[in-house]
């Protein structure tokens, strides 16, 4: 499960020529009076976008000088800027030069960057897949070649830029860009049966990649898994659609304790022809979630995790005998977290991350797989590792050392001395370094200052220049009736948790005021964090401008305040996320200027998860709840994420049912709001209608509203978040 990625759309306000009373006003008995002024509108939010924020267009660090690619001109352009000026230096490719392509948004260099893939006529499959007809072009012959009449998927050049690897029909094939000729290398890919070179649905979702082959550095073999899903149960959808009869989305979909997909290891010798199963023997296991070839071009590296994924083995394949040995193993009483960390140095020592002294770090080992050092220490964790400068010996990374809701980025030598922070700004910090690290991009914000985008010196972090800043939004928001995120912490019988909290703008500490609680909660995720305002955090302002106060707790199984905290919640899902939610409700509650008798809670997902369950197991503190897409048993979840935190159904039936909503409607009194896409491939309709049947059989009134088709995210159209938050909103201030 991913976390909703919401919108950053900044808003545009409206003069309210006329007092308003809200219902939250005029349900107080303390009523107040709201400021004449700007007002936020949901179609300021959700519609107009009209003060968004700038933001600097996804751009490309080349592999050779000091240079990046931007795609400008409404994607006619490719060009090329000079990290040192930031000026453009040439315009690479234009689309008015190239037949039948009419945008270079999906573009993919080889590795020495003479040649690219663009990519056309694209279609979404799952949140990372896609596929399409794509071609190559030459950038010294300027000749442009279809790689295929068919859509195809994840083309990829070889390191000497003479082929390309790519799939169809659950197939691999590969394209001689030399004599211009293309060869099958799989045979047996089958729809929801047999797929080669590409991941399944729960390994896309889950392990965060699609692309399941690699070539190895003398682009003479292709390494690949083959995925065999005759096995795995199949989830179906009705997708309604505006033909007369609806159709069905049928793919496999492995639910927690059910079968996945049958993995193994393959490796394709173009010179010999021959395919063949490279066998791993105990060091198998259950998944094999990343294949990468080392800086040795005959040395594959495996990465393989047994299904509790509490045990990752890194093994070394050699290319020619097949034979693999063990280089690394880490094991974690909870699980192991699969990232793509893993750098291998010229001399194929390589550097990883992991959380085995307590918290997040930077460790360097020799090919062999022995501990040199740990490059990284402290009580804060390393929450982006940016690359190795061979050239100096040092890491860059972003971490937490600034404070847990903050991101600083920092340098480091090899050996683990010489530390340097090059960020100077408290808040998000993020950067985008040159090939060379002699530059980097620094992208700022925080709940005050809006994103700024800088160009800084890498080895000193000395800013050079600012190529985009938003004063113009930190001066129109200014003028707004907009109270001010105030972050601290809250302390409850249970522990001390990160919070923000927005009042109102003419707040009144006398007066009671109702309490609107927001949260995500699930494992290793982070709300409460310092930076600019997303589409979410104007429609909590605008709930503070109707008078209530707006509150986010980070609580117990959220990320970046080490290993233990995280992971507390092993094997029993939401049974401490919704202790502290209640608990922090409580504690808010007590305070003279909160109206605890009118406390709300709202989340997406995992978050209505936990909303579901703080009107249920919470009911004697929450009055009201939304649960958006929310999970209601984690057995309807896939197996990977599911079982990474609490092992299958089978081995730990309490873990699932102790905390599951859908066993607690008895206890519901207050209001409860439920809404789902029922195109959602990820958490499943079948969550809420479940929750609904054991509503109504506990004889519980509640509201509904389902968006046919809509997928996890209820972004399909343009009016369908505008009609949500509509609804939303007079929910809270009918219930609230």
């Amino acid at each position: 499960m991913k976390k909703i990625l919401f919108l950053l759309i900044s808003i545009s306000l409206f003069i309210s020529c006329t007092t308003t009373k809200t219902t939250a006003q005029q349900t107080n008995n303390t009523t107040q009076n709201t400021p004449v002024g700007k007002q936020i509108s949901l179609e300021d939010i959700w519609s107009k976008g009209t003060f968004r924020t700038q933001r600097l267009g996804g751009f490309h660090s080349m592999n050779n000088g000091d240079y990046y690619v931007v795609v400008n001109n409404r994607g006619a352009n490719l060009d090329k800027y000079s990290y040192k000026t930031l000026e453009k230096v040439e315009t690479i490719i234009s689309t008015n030069n190239l037949s039948g392509i009419n945008s270079l948004y999906d573009y993919t260099f080889s590795e020495a960057e003479n040649k690219l893939i663009i990519g056309t006529e694209t279609e979404q499959i799952f949140r990372h897949s896609s596929r399409g007809i794509y071609y190559v072009y030459d950038l010294v012959s300027k000749k442009l070649t279809k790689i295929s009449d068919n859509k195809i998927q994840e083309p990829t050049l070889s390191p000497d830029e003479n082929k390309v690897a790519f799939m169809y029909a659950n197939n691999i094939y590969y394209k001689d860009l030399k004599t211009n000729t293309t060869k099958q290398i799989t045979f047996d890919g089958e729809k929801n049966k047999i797929i080669n070179g590409i991941t399944d649905w729960v390994y896309e979702e889950e392990f965060a990649f699609v692309r399941a082959f690699d070539w190895n550095g003398n682009s003479d073999k292709l390494a690949y898994i083959r995925f065999d899903e005759t096995n795995v149960p199949e989830f179906s959808m009705d997708m309604f659609g505006s033909d007369l009869y609806q159709t069905q989305q049928v793919f496999k979909y492995p639910k927690a304790g059910e079968k996945n997909a049958e993995v193994s290891l393959h490796l394709y010798n173009l010179q010999t022809q021959n395919n063949q199963k490279v066998e791993l023997g105990n060091q198998q296991q259950y998944y094999i979630p990343r294949i990468e070839w080392t800086k040795q071009a005959n040395t594959l590296c495996v990465t393989t995790l047994n299904r509790h994924q509490n045990n990752l083995n890194l093994l070394f394949v050699d290319g020619n005998s097949l034979q693999s040995s063990l280089i690394l193993n880490e094991k974690d009483t909870a699980y192991v977290d699969v990232t793509d960390n893993l750098t291998f140095l010229d001399d194929n020592s390589f550097i990883w991350t992991s959380e085995k002294d307590g918290f997040n770090h930077i460790y360097h080992y020799n090919n062999t797989g022995k501990l040199i050092n740990q490059v990284t220490k402290g009580n804060w964790e390393v929450t982006n590792y940016y690359g190795y400068d061979k050239k100096t010996a040092r890491i860059y990374y972003q971490s937490t050392e600034d404070g847990s809701i903050n991101r600083s980025i920092s340098t480091i030598a090899l050996d683990g001395t010489s530390q340097q922070k090059l960020s100077s700004k408290i808040g998000s910090n993020s950067a985008a370094f040159s090939n060379s690290f002699n530059y980097y991009i620094n992208t700022f914000s925080s709940a005050e200052t809006p994103t700024i985008y800088t160009l800084n010196e890498a080895k000193t972090g000395k800013e050079i220049k600012v190529i985009k800043e938003n004063s113009a939004v930190k001066k129109l928001v200014s003028s707004y009736n907009l109270g001010k995120k105030e972050f601290s912490t809250i302390t409850t019988k249970d522990g001390t948790y990160n919070m923000w909290m927005i009042k109102p703008a003419n707040f009144d500490a006398t007066k009671k005021h109702p309490l609107f609680m927001f949260q995500y909660s699930g494992p290793g995720s982070q709300s409460v964090a310092n930076r600019w305002n997303g589409a979410n955090d104007y429609w909590h302002y605008m709930l503070s401008q109707k008078g209530y106060i707006v509150v986010c707790v980070d609580g117990r199984g959220t990320g970046f305040k080490g290993r233990d905290f995280k992971k507390v919640t092993q094997k029993e899902l939401g049974k401490y996320e919704i202790e502290d939610q209640i608990e922090a409700a409580k504690e808010l509650g007590k305070r003279n200027y909160i109206d605890e008798s009118r406390i709300g809670i709202w989340g997406w997902s995992y978050g209505g998860y936990m909303s579901s369950l703080a009107i249920t197991k919470g009911a004697d503190t929450f009055k009201t709840a939304i649960a958006v897409a929310p999970v209601t048993s984690w057995r309807f979840y896939d197996t990977i994420y599911t079982e990474r935190y609490m092992q299958t159904p089978q081995e730990n039936a309490s873990g699932y049912d102790d905390n599951s909503p859908i066993n607690f409607t008895h206890l519901l009194k207050g209001n409860y709001l439920l809404v789902h896409g029922s195109g959602d491939d990820n958490v499943h309709v079948q969550n809420t209608m479940r929750m609904i049947n054991a509503l109504v059989k506990a004889n519980k009134q509640f509201d509904m509203l389902i968006y046919p088709d809509r997928s996890h995210g209820i972004y399909s159209t343009r009016n369908d978040r505008l009609h949500l938050y509509k609804k939303m909103t007079t929910f809270i201030e009918d219930n609230l």
